[in-house]
């Protein structure tokens, strides 16, 4: 039994599927109260056994790991509480002598200054100090995020973002990491491992608008807004005062010191080429394509 959690989230549908397609069975998906009804749950319900329990509730999550060898633990983004629900979790994993621990972290959680990379630090230190088989995973930044400007970037030619246009960032395709998630999570030898996961070196962002102009064959250009602004669409938005405050003090570090790392790691993983932004780019817009 493998038990992810986070489940619902982009990241555990996406490992879900990987898992799946690799042929493995006995799924289980860790999902929040009240969403077990949700389009995302109904549509994994259909890969994995779905169980309902709160990431703080010790008594939730060491029933959810009854009988699971294997664990892929998903952190919900930019949760306050992420080291009291890292605690918990390894806590009922060792109680449950999970076998392989899997931990979803981040590219360069040493980062003081990026909370929400800081607090996964203190999760990957608590790992190390449990008895557990572990394996850290950590992933640079999802081509995916693009997804929510895509119409801006595809019809206004625009492509916003709350730093300058110099600044280096290291993608990654989810699609990618879910296949290196389901290799770790059912093949030997990855014990100990802490895997730094890029699917790109650091682009500036205005490699980015370029690399969107090649494939969609349309002038694309990029465009720093302010950090106040950026605050204000964010707040209109809904979004709360801890995600908003984490994600300034990420926009203040990457407009410093960008965020990137090596694709060798993810290569070797594979065993093939990781994804490329191009080809990213020109996945998304034949899906599109085929969906209108």
């Amino acid at each position: 039994m493998i038990l992810i959690t986070g489940a619902t989230g982009k990241t555990g549908q996406a490992v879900i599927a990987a898992l799946a397609l690799r042929g493995a069975r006995g799924l289980r998906a860790l999902v929040r109260p009240g969403s077990q009804s949700s389009p995302a749950a109904k549509k994994i319900s259909a890969q994995a056994e779905i169980v309902v329990g709160d990431l703080l509730d010790i008594d939730a999550l060491t029933a959810a790991c009854s009988g699971v060898h294997a664990l892929y633990h998903i952190c919900p983004n930019m949760h306050p509480q992420e080291t009291a629900i890292g605690r918990k979790v390894i806590a009922a994993a060792c109680a449950a002598r999970v076998s392989h621990f899997v931990y979803h972290s981040v590219l360069h959680p040493q980062v003081e200054s990026m909370p929400h990379h800081w607090n996964k630090m203190r999760v990957e230190e608590m790992l190390c100090a449990a008895q557990l088989s572990f394996t850290i995973l950590q992933p640079g930044a999802y081509m995916q995020n693009l997804l929510p400007d895509w119409l801006a970037i595809s019809e206004r030619g625009v492509h916003s973002v709350p730093y300058p246009p110099d600044t280096r960032l290291s993608l990654l395709d989810l699609a990618d990491l879910a296949a290196v998630a389901a290799l770790v999570l059912t093949e030997a030898g990855h014990s100990g491992a802490t895997y730094e996961l890029c699917g790109t070196p650091g682009l500036t962002q205005t490699q980015l608008a370029e690399c969107f102009s090649e494939q969609l064959n349309r002038p694309v250009r990029t465009e720093s807004i302010s950090l106040n602004d950026w605050e204000k669409a964010a707040r209109s938005r809904g979004l709360a005062d801890y995600a908003i405050a984490t994600l300034l003090a990420m926009f203040r570090y990457y407009a410093l010191h960008g965020l990137c790392g090596s694709p060798n790691v993810l290569r070797w993983l594979l065993a093939r080429e990781p994804t490329t932004l191009a080809a990213f780019v020109q996945r998304t817009a034949a899906t599109l394509h085929h969906a209108q």
